[in-house]
């Protein structure tokens, strides 16, 4: 039976427009249930606009509507955008400075109620001016941009402070899902806990920790979409766990990737009944030192545990077990604004002479007071690639005579105790969507503007050199002083520490045709069309 389905990512919706028409020699059939799995025990919320983690966007994107979205047949393009819920991509106007978004009529939540252009304002100032006591987990990213945001008839009306190039791209992430104003008024919190979208299908149960389970919405705004019938995402946080389900056909395919040792054991097995397709991913492991724990307010300190780590030379050990895979900064390796290595062995931790970078690395922590320093490493229950990166970097700190023990614990208490301050030090990921530096790199901003730093450090300097380099026009300039902004992070003030850059080898079962993946994109939130031949 041939099975046909939209899906920009699972992270994006399982089903989304239907603009590009379908191969003259194809004839979809409707039915059939996708079964996935989801590398985590359980997202920590349902909400996208609090949450950053692929846990919580494989889960519920899939019932969600976005106001725009990265067009699904060039997803490669940081350009390319096409309406969700909007009925055509505006032009600006006022000098670039404002983009009015006409928002489609007939659109139903799965309640039944009509989602109108107030339902998108709402959603879009809970992500941007978050009220009190609501976590907005890209709200400073959009409010460096955006200067209002209202409704006009069935139009929402974006006012910027300036005019930029990175409005749209931000504007077409996958997390930014659309939520019915009635119900966030009445509880801003609902979401965090509940599900009610307008996207392609509709929640059908939740078992906690189990698995999550979704059938087609017969009111979807799309004609003709989605073709499945459902989809079932299996939870399932250990990579043996999920490479025992794809090996029994128990699952079609996991989204977020493999390393290369799983990758070959399972291709050993299954042979031309596996499919395999490898990228390069916009996401990278950083290790974030609470500066409001002592030592780690002492940039010595934290510069000695940045200089410690071999990147050059773990890079392509770590590559043969785990999802890691290119040095680099804090910018996408090959885009634009990217350091090239010249530039990056001039920072502290990227020297190619490891052995003077400890010597230093140990007088630093002389001077600070903190040699034989003894701490406690918080790190998230997923093995890719958190635990590996965890346990390589305790074994270079200890080559320093640094004493590091690895508390690892579940994605909710994970986040839980990052947000409320209770660590030492953290290993974090900065995962994005459509490349788009200057948003991308926000995340190093003080959390007074950046919440999801969980640094916890003041830095007026810092934020004055960022929006400098926003307002730069000059490509050149822009990209110099990008180079200075990467340096006062990583290096002058060792706010954060960046170690590697990840890579992806996605398996799915063979059945699993045509699927495409954006090579520069994270592929949880950025697949194109998927067409299944069983």
């Amino acid at each position: 039976m041939a099975l046909g389905f939209w899906m920009a990512g699972i992270g994006a919706a399982l089903a989304v427009i239907a603009a590009t028409p379908l191969p003259a020699k194809e004839t979809p059939k409707r039915g059939g249930v996708l079964t996935f799995l989801i590398p985590a025990d359980a997202p920590p919320s349902f909400d996208g606009h609090r949450e950053n983690t692929f846990a919580t966007v494989h889960s519920v994107a899939p019932f969600y509507s976005m106001l725009i979205r990265v067009n699904p047949e060039n997803p490669s393009s940081t350009t390319d955008f096409v309406c969700d819920l909007c009925t055509e991509m505006p032009k600006p106007t006022n000098e670039g400075r404002t983009y009015t978004f006409t928002i489609r009529q007939g659109v139903k939540f799965h309640d039944g109620s009509p989602l109108i252009a107030e339902d998108v304002a709402a959603s879009w100032n809970k992500i941007v001016f978050p009220p009190e006591g609501i976590i907005s987990a890209r709200g400073a990213g959009y409010a460096a941009m955006i200067d209002k945001i209202e409704v006009t008839g069935p139009a929402v009306v974006f006012r910027l402070k300036r005019p930029t190039a990175a409005f749209l791209p931000a504007l077409a992430d996958p997390f930014a899902f659309i939520y019915r104003k009635a119900v966030l008024d009445k509880d801003p919190h609902w979401y965090e806990k509940n599900v009610l979208g307008s996207g392609p299908f509709k929640l059908e149960a939740i078992e906690t920790g189990q698995s999550i389970k979704g059938v087609r919405n017969p009111d979807y705004y799309h004609p003709g979409l989605p073709y499945l019938d459902g989809f079932v995402g299996i939870y399932a946080d250990k990579q043996a766990t999920r490479l025992d389900a794809l090996r029994a056909d128990r699952a079609a395919i996991e989204f977020r990737g493999f390393p290369p040792s799983a990758r070959d054991e399972l291709k050993a097995a299954l042979g031309d009944k596996l499919a395999v397709q490898e990228s390069d991913w916009n996401c990278g492991t950083l290790v974030i030192p609470n500066h409001k724990k002592k030592p780690f307010d002492d940039v010595r300190v934290r510069r000695a545990l940045t200089l410690a780590i071999d990147r050059w030379h773990g890079a392509p050990a770590l590559a043969k077990i785990a999802n890691v895979h290119t040095v680099g900064g804090i910018v996408f390796p090959g885009s634009p604004l990217a350091a090239t290595k010249e530039e990056l062995e001039k920072l502290a931790g990227y020297s190619p002479d490891i052995e003077k970078s400890r010597a230093e690395a140990k007088h630093l922590l002389k001077e600070a007071g903190a040699e034989g320093l003894s701490f406690e490493l918080l790190n998230r229950n997923v093995d890719q690639p958190y635990k590996y990166n965890g346990s390589w970097v305790v074994d270079e700190w200890s080559k320093i005579g640094l004493k590091v023990t690895q508390k690892v614990v579940p994605t909710g208490p994970w986040f839980d105790t990052m947000r409320a301050g209770n660590f030492e030090i953290a290993v974090y990921g900065n995962c994005q969507n459509v490349v788009n530096p200057l948003v991308d790199v926000q995340r190093y901003l003080p959390y007074t503007v950046q919440p999801q730093n969980f640094g916890f450090y003041e830095d007026p300097a810092e934020i004055e050199l960022y929006e400098k380099m926003v307002a730069e026009t000059d490509p050149a300039a822009q990209r110099g002083l990008m180079r200075q902004f990467e340096k006062d992070v990583l290096d002058d003030k060792a706010h954060a520490i960046f170690l590697l850059w990840w890579y992806r080898s996605v398996l799915s079962r063979s059945y699993v045709k045509g699927w495409k993946i954006n090579p520069s994109h994270y592929v949880n939130q950025d697949l194109a069309t998927v067409w299944l031949d069983k």
